[in-house]
């Protein structure tokens, strides 16, 4: 019996979990299973995360989003990381990251998973390093010992920096930045002080059966990633990806599902050639890229240089989009900063299948346009991204409902709207019957990634998320 999607597909299964993924994506299951079975996709579905809603990540798929929660040291517990969990959903996630680092990881961690609806995601190297006093002391005892159990809690893919090797640390020497990968620091470091072989890359093929037994997917990490636009497609980072490339054939020898991670800084023009040089590489198996930031000067403001290279890399083909919140660089996201990256994040994703000419994607912005042009204040705000924001936005300088009629705001006011004007002649010229405001969004081919609401997974074990965007807005709305 097959214990893997890919294994499944393989053999020519339609699993379950494809089946609900072709629902999700309008698309034909068979179309699913093809892709499954070429590793051009990936369905993270570990037997053990009963709460799960199955989604597809594949640059032939609707592009995906990850968002990154955990806690740390000095910050957030518990509750704080189960309502970033549930802010998370609420926006739009497609998969979560617990990248905690600080204490009770394993009840952290056994939590999200119960109430999560979207894979979750680890970096296992992380917890290892809470075990021992330094981390040259990790053994390879300890770090199968940490995966397996990981595996067995439900995690659906695992971060494996397994491509940091000995021999390519000599080529970060010269970088601007070093190495910014937490996971590929802590390696190079125990590679140094043991002098011996990353021990993720020793035992790739033990890691690949506990996988395997579990159904985990791999995230093949960037460890040796660029940390600045200055050390953008270095010696380093490209012989790390050649690494990855032989790791991905393995690991699907195994039977188990790939997914490859890509750099954080890239300047804009070099965004294309780094996804087609993965592709080629990796032999199509899905990227998943954080990012990239285009440039290096806005601490505070870097959703937005990272979108527009996520926007970028997704055109281009990169599958899944892993979130940039404003803290990047400067401390631990909070809630807010959840919300702000994830919308960063879905503006890229679904700009980018438009780009591509995505099946139905650009209903959404057809309707929503059409609602604007009509003044229909309260569907504008139904069919946004962030529907509780828009609404607030408008409500704070025309709050009364007799302007949710009006056929202006704000910003031009009433003697000055455009659309108002040119209705009133075309009006007047007789053209406004012609108009034809029909897009009917339930009738559309797009997948539910380029639908509203965006969290549109099944979110009944999730306590605290409310999805109800048609009511007013609460008082914290305000």
């Amino acid at each position: 019996m097959a214990r893997t999607q890919l294994e499944a597909a393989r053999n020519g299964e339609t699993t379950a979990a494809m089946k609900r993924v072709a629902e999700r994506e309008n698309c034909d299951p068979e179309f699913v299973r093809e892709q499954v079975a070429t590793g051009q996709a990936v369905i993270p579905n570990n037997h053990a995360h009963g709460a799960l809603d199955p989604m597809i990540i594949g640059r032939e798929f609707s592009t995906k989003v990850n968002a990154n929660i955990g806690n740390s040291e000095e910050s957030s517990d518990l509750d704080g990381e189960l309502e970033k969990l549930h802010t998370a959903v609420h926006y739009g996630a497609d998969t979560v990251m617990d990248l905690s680092t600080g204490g009770n990881l394993d009840e952290i961690r056994t939590a999200i998973i119960e109430h999560s609806p979207v894979p979750i995601g680890t970096v296992p190297i992380y917890e290892a390093v809470k075990h021992v006093d330094d981390p040259a002391e990790i053994t390879h005892e300890l770090l199968l010992d940490v995966i397996e159990k990981q595996a067995e809690q439900g995690v659906d893919y695992m971060t494996i920096h397994a491509g940091v090797l000995m021999e390519h640390l000599p080529l970060t020497d010269g970088r601007t930045t070093g190495i910014v990968s937490r996971g590929g620091s802590i390696l190079a470091q125990w590679i140094e002080e043991n002098g011996m072989q990353n021990p993720l890359y020793a035992k790739f093929g033990e890691i690949c059966e506990i996988f395997a037994e579990h159904d985990v997917t791999f995230s093949l990490g960037d460890g040796l990633r660029p940390g600045s636009i200055a050390d953008a497609g270095d010696e380093a980072q490209f012989a790390e990806l050649d690494t990855l490339g032989e790791l991905t054939a393995t690991a699907q020898d195994h039977g188990v599902q790939v997914m490859v991670e890509g750099p954080g800084h890239v300047p804009m023009d070099e965004i294309q050639r780094n996804v087609e040089r993965q592709q080629e590489v990796c032999e199509g198996a899905p990227f998943y890229v954080l990012g990239p930031l285009v440039t290096d000067i806005a601490p505070g403001y870097d959703h937005i240089t990272s979108a527009i290279g996520a926007t970028e890399a997704a055109r281009a083909g990169a599958a899944m989009l892993c979130y940039v919140t404003p803290k990047e660089h400067l401390g631990l996201p909070e809630e807010e900063d959840v919300r702000d990256g994830l919308a960063a994040y879905r503006i890229a994703a679904h700009a980018a299948d438009v780009a591509n000419g995505r099946e139905g994607a650009r209903d959404w912005d057809d309707a929503i346009s059409e609602a604007r042009y009509e003044f229909d204040w309260r569907r504008q705000f139904e069919l946004a991204l962030d529907p509780e924001r828009a609404r607030s936005y408008h409500d704070q300088t025309l709050p009364g409902d007799n302007y949710k009629e009006a056929r202006f705001c704000s910003m031009c006011g009433v003697e000055f709207c455009s659309m108002r004007i040119d209705q009133d002649a075309r009006d007047g010229d007789g053209e406004m019957d012609d108009l034809d405001g029909a897009t009917d969004l339930s009738e559309s081919p797009a997948a539910e990634a380029n639908l509203p609401p965006v969290g549109d997974h099944d979110t009944s074990g999730v306590p605290g998320v409310d999805h109800d965007t048609d009511s007013e807005p609460s008082e914290a709305d305000d």
